[in-house]
């Protein structure tokens, strides 16, 4: 167990120089990861849920919760392997442990501990896999995660949860609390923009959002690329394409009663993903196409069987077209 010196933190801070990197512009920085902060509200009356991470507090916010409840809250240093697998035995005594940690660790080096000790019993741990995808930028491929979904929508009884911002975020922890087996949340690294800055449709995992209504192609995305689909939904309306946007923000269960409307409604069906090709959401989609018997025109649209360059995730967004410019592109060609 950690508890925070908030004096020894602000002492750190101050004797750096002020445009360098600290854990204070690190936390102001991340200001949109509330995890910490919903699951400090979720424990306030729930003595079962507790958080563990391994030497990320700061980075993921888990510091938020830790401030709370010092008590509840268990930091393993690095060791994400043998934290998972204490969340698993914790969870055998009644407890629903909430595991952070890097998504690049939590799928790939956990990957074992997640199927054997958590998936296969089907033990209520909640796993909050963030900065997923290539959020860790320029900290090279060893810190993406391109694959996870891959990995872990091949577990069975497995559910697979990816909130776009600070408002789906709190309805999807709020809303799985007492759902049963283990929840995969593919998260990004808090700074994320708004897309529902009204608040959202009651949260209802395994059933997709409409975000933006249209008559020429569906985009299907979701977490960290929908925000880019949506903007360019609204440039390309302006163009004179009429984009329909939904967010399938639970990979599994996948909502394939929303795939069959899209196919209906539009006829043209693009996945936007950051995420390999191969096993995330458009993978998801063709399987559905594939056991109906659908026929519509499709195409994916991610990361293509490569390992991401390195360099700060602006850049990489842009260079894989997938910032909003990108994916207006992308829906360009696929009418081409």
């Amino acid at each position: 167990m950690q508890v925070i010196n908030k004096e020894a933190h602000e002492a750190f801070d101050n004797n750096l120089h002020p445009g360098s990197w600290n854990i204070s512009i690190n936390a102001r920085l991340g200001e949109e990861a509330v995890s910490g902060e919903v699951l400090a509200d979720i424990a306030q009356d729930r003595d079962d849920v507790i958080v563990l991470t391994a030497d990320l507090m700061f980075s993921n916010r888990m510091s938020d919760f830790a401030k709370v409840h010092p008590n509840k809250f268990f930091n393993f240093g690095i060791s994400e392997q043998n934290m998972v697998a204490a969340a698993a035995g914790l969870a055998t005594t009644g407890k629903k442990p909430y595991v952070a940690s890097f998504a690049s660790f939590l799928a790939l080096l956990c990957c074992e501990q997640i199927r054997t000790s958590v998936a296969y019993p089907k033990l209520p741990v909640r796993i909050l896999a963030h900065h997923a995808g290539m959020t860790m930028g320029f900290y090279g491929t060893s810190h993406h995660a391109l694959e996870d979904l891959s990995i872990l929508r091949s577990m069975a009884d497995m559910t697979i949860i990816c909130p776009s911002d600070r408002t789906q975020i709190r309805a999807a922890l709020e809303s799985t609390v007492d759902y049963d087996g283990p929840i995969y949340f593919r998260l990004g690294r808090g700074r994320e923009p708004l897309v529902y800055e009204d608040g959202i449709p009651e949260f209802k995992v395994g059933k997709a959002i409409k975000v933006r209504e249209g008559n020429d192609m569906t985009i299907i995305t979701n977490g960290l690329t929908l925000a880019a689909s949506v903007d360019a939904a609204d440039q390309l309306k302006e163009e004179g394409i009429s984009v329909q946007v939904l967010d399938m923000h639970t990979i599994k269960p996948f909502d394939e009663d929303a795939v069959k409307q899209a196919v209906k409604e539009t006829g043209r069906i693009m996945t936007v993903e950051e995420h390999s090709v191969i096993g995330g959401i458009g993978s998801c989609v063709a399987e559905i196409l594939a056991d109906n018997g659908l026929t519509c025109k499709f195409g994916r649209h991610g990361v293509y069987d490569e390992y991401a360059l390195i360099g700060p995730p602006k850049d990489l967004y842009k260079h894989y077209q997938l910032d909003a410019k990108g994916v207006a592109n992308k829906v360009k060609e696929f009418f081409k």
